[in-house]
């Protein structure tokens, strides 16, 4: 799972299938709010704010 800026979304799906080997789901954090889980603030690779989950 990667949390990242619109900036790095390429590069967390290529980390997720390096890693997993599957196409991943991309889920637009500003359209989607979780009940148990707060999503990190910051992307993952850089300082802007995180927009998408890589999952």
């Amino acid at each position: 799972m990667y949390v990242v800026c619109k900036e790095h979304v390429e590069l967390a799906i290529d980390m997720f299938v390096d890693e997993y080997e599957d196409a991943p789901d991309v889920v637009d954090l500003k359209e989607t709010k979780f009940s148990d889980w707060d999503p990190p603030v910051k992307c993952r690779e850089c300082e802007n704010k995180a927009e998408f989950l890589v999952v």
